[in-house]
C-alpha cells in the first residue's frame, strides 16, 4: 500500500484526513479504503484527538469509487469489513467527523459527505449520486440517509436521475452547514472543528449520539434515552467541571474522554 494516498496531519485536537489521488479524481481504491479504516482505528484510540476533517487533494473533493477497478470485477474490494465504502461509510465512529468538501463530490464521495456530521463546502462544490447511469446503485448510504434527511420525492430524483446538485441546493436542503470560497475550505472546517473542541468532548459525543438515535425513536423512547446518556454525562464529572467553572468564572478544564 501507498503511504501518500492518504495524508494526514493534526492540529492541536483536530486529525486532518487528506485523500490524495488527484490524478484519479480522489476516486476510493480498495487501498485507500484500507488507509482511512486503519486512520480511523488509530484516531479512535488517541484520546487527545476529539474531532477529525477529511478533505481531498486538488479541485476535487472524490469522484466515488474508482470505475477501474469495477471494471476489473474488484469492485466489492473498495469497502471493508469495519467501515464498508471508503472505510468509513457505515462505520460508528464515535468522534465528530466534518466534511471539508474542496470540490465536486460524486457518487460514494458524495455517500462519504452524508456519512459526516457537519459539512463546509467550496462555492464550486457539487453534489450527486450518478450510479444509474452507469447501471450500479449507490450502495453506500447515499439512498438511506437522503430519505431520512430531504424530502421522498428530492431523494428519488437525486437516486433516479443521477444529476450533479449545486452548492447552494445542498446549503438550501441542510446537506450543508457552510459554504465559503474554496481557498477557505479547510480553514473553516478547521474553525468548525475547533469551536467543537471548546466543548466537553464527553457531553459532544453523547449529545451527538442522542441526535443520531433520536432520528429512529418515538417521542417516548427519546426521553427514555434522553435520561440514560444524561445519567452517563453526569457520571464523568464533566457536568460538574462546566457548572463549576462557570460559578468560578473561569474557562472548564475537560479531561480527554476514554479511548
Amino acid at each position: 500500500m501507498s503511504d501518500d494516498i492518504l495524508v494526514r496531519e493534526r492540529r492541536g485536537r483536530t486529525e486532518i484526513l487528506r485523500l490524495n489521488r488527484p490524478e484519479a479524481r480522489n476516486a476510493m481504491s480498495p487501498e485507500l479504503s484500507l488507509a482511512i479504516e486503519h486512520a480511523l482505528d488509530d484516531i479512535e484510540q488517541q484520546r487527545d484527538v476529539w474531532t477529525v476533517v477529511i478533505t481531498g487533494t486538488g479541485p476535487i473533493f472524490c469522484a466515488g469509487a474508482d470505475l477501474k477497478v469495477v471494471a476489473q470485477g474488484r469492485g466489492l474490494e473498495i469497502t471493508t469489513k469495519k467501515g464498508g465504502f471508503g472505510g468509513f461509510a457505515q462505520r460508528d465512529f464515535p468522534k465528530p467527523i466534518i466534511a471539508a468538501v474542496n470540490g465536486p463530490a460524486l457518487a460514494g464521495g458524495f455517500e462519504l459527505v452524508l456519512a459526516c456530521d457537519l459539512v463546509v463546502a467550496a462555492d464550486t462544490a457539487t453534489f450527486g449520486l450518478p450510479e444509474a447511469k452507469r447501471g450500479l446503485l449507490a450502495a453506500a448510504g447515499g439512498p438511506i440517509r437522503l430519505a431520512k434527511r430531504v424530502a421522498l420525492a428530492t431523494a428519488l430524483e437525486l437516486v433516479m436521475l443521477g444529476e450533479q446538485m449545486p452548492v447552494a441546493r445542498a446549503y438550501e436542503l441542510g446537506l450543508v452547514n457552510r459554504v465559503v470560497p474554496e481557498a477557505n475550505v479547510l480553514d473553516e472546517a478547521l474553525a468548525l472543528a475547533d469551536a467543537i473542541n471548546e466543548s466537553s468532548p464527553t457531553a459532544v459525543r453523547i449529545g451527538r449520539r442522542l441526535v443520531k438515535d433520536a432520528a429512529n425513536l418515538t417521542e417516548a423512547e427519546g426521553w427514555e434515552r434522553t435520561n440514560e446518556l444524561s445519567r452517563e454525562l453526569f457520571s464523568s464529572g464533566d457536568a460538574i467541571e462546566g457548572a463549576t467553572a462557570f460559578v468560578e468564572k473561569r474557562a472548564p478544564k475537560w479531561g480527554d474522554p476514554p479511548a
